[in-house]
């Protein structure tokens, strides 16, 4: 089995590439078709997992259809015999890993909500008591639940380094009070209807991160959504807060290169058989719980 690491659509223009996705111009849409590549420490490592890409296209459209009545989107098709004529030569290419979306001005910061403690929320909890400035209650550990899920905005890298978490003043600077109030809204509106889903399929969204953008007819919610790329799942059966928790993601791979001992600079390393396979088995294993689907070919 083969992963797909970068697309090659002869004339149709391409606009970028990006850690995962390959994005084209056409006919006044933009395609975004979804590879199987992986990255970490803010480097694509020179091995795919297999069919990643159409695993996180398919979670992305499962969720679009979940939240229509919670926030609109930009997608038009993911169904590939409904594409513009010039993309049927690239079906094998295609097929079940690309969306065809609506053009956006996307806003520029990252949407995160966290309704546990993880990651850097965690770090700057355990130094300042705070997340993104907002004061949260004495005593919690790492994986802690939060007594309500939070907004806690991040600065949308350009050149591939770090996010950084800001706060919701800064937001506001950055794109009005009036704008910076509906991205919370919106995020938490999302959250809270997604949190629930995952609950009910046995699962924890410890966090999640979206992105916006806007049309004429206001916000839409595009890119992915609440993939495992994008956010942090758990097993609610082993949920028990006081240190890192598994999840359902490139766990296995970071854990590996931190066990090679690699500097986190590039060239990145490939990975392994064993690591790959049991990264795409547990991306396959999120995206059965959460849709009660098979993976379309």
């Amino acid at each position: 089995m083969a992963a797909l690491l970068t697309t090659n659509l002869g004339p149709i223009p391409l606009v970028g590439r990006g850690k995962v996705r390959d994005l084209y111009a056409v006919d006044g849409a933009l395609l975004l078709v979804a590879t199987d590549r992986i990255s970490a420490f803010d480097h694509v490592l020179g091995t795919g997992i297999p069919d990643k890409g159409k695993i996180l296209t398919q979670i992305s459209l499962f969720w679009f259809d979940l939240l229509r009545d919670v926030a609109p989107n930009h997608l038009i098709t993911a169904d590939v015999a409904e594409f513009p004529a010039s993309l049927q030569p690239y079906r094998d290419q295609l097929q079940g890993r690309s969306m065809l979306v609506k053009r956006a001005d996307m806003f520029p910061v990252e949407c995160v909500a966290r309704g546990y403690l993880a990651g850097s929320g965690w770090k700057e909890y355990r130094a300042e008591g705070t997340v993104c400035g907002i004061r949260l209650p004495g005593g919690l550990k790492d994986g802690s639940r939060l007594p309500e899920a939070i907004f806690t905005p991040a600065t949308k890298s350009q050149d591939g380094a770090h996010d950084e978490n800001i706060s919701y003043d800064k937001v506001a600077a950055m794109v009005g009070a009036a704008e910076a109030a509906e991205l919370r809204r919106l995020t938490l509106a999302i959250y809270g209807r997604a949190a629930a889903h995952a609950e009910a399929c046995g699962l924890i969204l410890a966090d999640t991160k979206f992105e916006f953008g806007k049309t004429p007819k206001g916000v839409i919610l595009a890119d992915e959504v609440l993939t495992p790329d994008s956010s942090r799942f758990w097993d609610g059966k082993t949920w028990k807060p006081g240190g890192a928790q598994p999840s359902f993601d490139k766990q296995f791979v970071r854990d590996y290169l931190e066990e090679i001992h690699w500097n986190k600079q590039a060239p990145a390393p490939s990975l392994p058989d064993e690591v790959v396979e049991r990264t795409r088995a547990k991306y396959l294993e999120a995206f059965r719980r959460l849709t009660g689907r098979e993976l379309a070919p």
